[in-house]
């Protein structure tokens, strides 16, 4: 247990979205909401609103690291969320700086598609990240068709889900969670496959709302803090998909931009 006067401490590590509702802003936003203390690593930079993705700018690997080790050395950090990546060299130098704190949980996201359908990340690095990001992993969280990008299948049921996230963890992670929001008009349910362990499902009725805008990174970010917290993986997981659900409820009704919004990530203070 942390002393009172200490902080639970989660890095991000990802791209940066200019109109806050997904990326570091989402993470650092899901961190503060959930009790932890949120750092970052931003591996790009991105012109966006509510619409799409206008442009990216990547940022340098050498300073990527940089940034890393900078919170290393002076803060430290309880649980390590990965977001965007967008290229192979910056993929090598996370991997490089995981390294570096062997034990520390890990949840990543393989981002590859923004809501919007932009791309986030370089097609050749796809399998770059299942090669040396996947063994270094606590969790990975990935949504239907990035499991489909991973695994050159494609995922139509909740029988072909359930395979994946089996299929997914012979790369290395610890557990996988295949996000199901893309299968079902009616339900979100996500699949969670612990290895050596047992499929366990979130079932989630699917809230009726255009603003989805940042749900995976909200998503993954969740479970980071409660892993900061020391939960269990599995309750973990579970508090997570809780959270994202009160946000996506509290969230529904809002108007922000002209394309999808984001969720309420503040619903417990805000909706006071």
């Amino acid at each position: 247990m942390k002393d009172k006067k200490e902080y639970f401490r989660v890095l991000t590590i990802a791209g940066s979205d200019n109109s806050g509702g997904a990326g570091i802003q989402a993470d650092l936003k899901t961190f503060s909401a959930l009790e932890c203390y949120g750092m970052s690593v931003i591996t790009a930079l991105t012109a966006q609103n509510t619409q799409g993705v206008r442009s990216i700018q990547e940022v340098k690997p050498e300073f990527v690291e940089e940034q890393f080790n900078v919170i290393l050395e002076d803060i430290g950090v309880d649980a390590i969320k990965i977001g965007m990546l967008f290229n192979i060299p910056i993929i090598k130098v996370i991997a490089k700086c995981l390294y570096k704190v062997n034990g520390c949980p890990v949840v990543l996201d393989p981002v590859m598609f923004a809501k919007s359908g932009d791309r986030l990340l370089q097609e050749e690095a796809v399998k770059a990240i299942q090669k040396e990001l996947f063994p270094l992993a606590t969790v990975v969280t990935p949504n239907i068709p990035e499991a489909q990008a991973f695994l050159g299948y494609s995922i139509k049921n909740s029988e072909s889900m359930q395979q994946a996230a089996i299929d997914l963890c012979d790369s290395g992670p610890a557990a996988v969670v295949i996000k199901g929001g893309g299968l079902s008009n009616d339900f979100s349910d996500d699949c969670l496959f612990v290895k050596g362990g047992e499929l366990l499902w979130l079932k989630q009725e699917r809230i009726s709302t255009n603003n989805i805008h940042g749900t995976g990174c909200t998503f993954s970010s969740a479970i980071a803090a409660y892993l900061a917290r020391s939960y269990k993986l599995e309750d973990a997981v579970r508090e997570a998909k809780l959270y994202l659900t009160q946000s996506l409820k509290a969230g529904a009704d809002k108007k922000l931009g002209k394309g999808q919004g984001p969720v309420l990530h503040f619903f417990n203070t805000w909706e006071k």
